[in-house]
């Protein structure tokens, strides 16, 4: 069941992949409890999966929900000393999902919590210090962010280990640029922003949710009035609009978008470009992709506390 989830979300992306998710979530929900460790662990993962696909769709409070009820059934693992707990991915996308909704305090407290653990995989260490710049960019803490992005390219230039989980396969050069460029446009830097997100945004093999990196390219280049870049950049997405997948992509070109039809001293063409995309995406999101609600009287229903991950 998990792996049908990510593979749709992978190949289509979240806004069509939700109602699966949330349809295999039913028929689990007609199933009893699971009992045991190895269990407990595998409905984590999948309730873990459903959670970032809802994320990724913009369906914030389902995902939410999901994502605490992950975190209770991994802290039932009888194996704490896992590195490869699947908990440590929830509370990474947590983490994300926070600074996503403009909380970069509740972010940053996730995110230095686990990294103040002494036993993480390099990789994860990697993945939580991005974490953690994001969160310090969103506050406006140039020398943290800076700090933290620093950390994070070394850990990644030491190349993967033996220790690195699976789960971690998502955490490539093109994902490490991406966060690089949307962390610095949080801070400003538009110019060296649009150079990382560029490149992050190349063709190449990834998950659907990967062209919110070109989405983030077109915002950052029309916030910067960069107009003939802004053009390319719109021409290349232009086909694409009809197939995005991912609710967050959706919503930054929309952005991008907004900024080009009502600002000043955009040009003629370019305007026009904007409204002309403006109403393929409109026309898109006419397709009902979310999912259908779900009680979730089958998960644990106290959640833990996420102070001490």
């Amino acid at each position: 069941m998990t792996r049908r989830i990510i593979d749709l979300d992978i190949t289509v992306g979240a806004r069509r992949a939700a109602r699966t998710a949330m349809r295999i979530l039913r028929e689990v929900e007609d199933r009893p409890r699971p009992e045991g460790g190895e269990a407990s662990a595998a409905l984590a993962e999948l309730l873990q999966v459903a959670a970032w696909t809802l994320f990724d769709a913009e369906h914030h409070a389902q995902a939410r929900l999901l994502h605490r009820q992950a975190l209770a059934l991994s802290r039932r693992h009888p194996d704490r000393t896992s590195v490869e707990s699947v908990e440590l991915l929830i509370l990474s996308v947590m983490s994300m999902q926070e600074e996503h909704l403009g909380r970069p305090d509740e972010a940053l407290r996730i995110s230095s919590s686990v990294l103040a653990r002494t036993d993480l995989p390099p990789r994860v260490r990697a993945i939580f210090h991005v974490r953690e710049a994001r969160a310090h960019a969103r506050l406006h803490q140039r020398s943290p962010a800076l700090r933290s992005l620093c950390q994070a390219e070394e850990l990644f230039q030491d190349g993967p280990t033996t220790r690195d989980p699976q789960w971690a396969w998502w955490f490539d050069r093109a994902e490490l640029l991406g966060h690089q460029g949307m962390t610095l446009a949080a801070l400003g830097d538009l110019e060296d922003a649009a150079a990382f997100l560029h490149e992050a945004a190349l063709p190449g093999p990834g998950p659907a949710y990967r062209v919110l990196f070109a989405t983030e390219l077109a915002r950052v280049l029309a916030q910067a009035g960069a107009w003939q870049e802004t053009e390319a950049s719109l021409f290349g997405l232009a086909d694409s609009v009809p197939f995005i997948g991912s609710a967050r992509a959706t919503g930054s070109l929309a952005i991008a978008l907004r900024h080009l039809e009502r600002g000043r001293h955009v040009p003629r063409r370019l305007r026009d470009t904007a409204r002309h995309i403006t109403a393929l995406l409109e026309q898109t999101m006419e397709t009902p992709c979310g999912p259908e609600p779900f009680s979730g009287s089958w998960l644990p229903s106290s959640p833990p506390r996420l102070s001490s991950p």
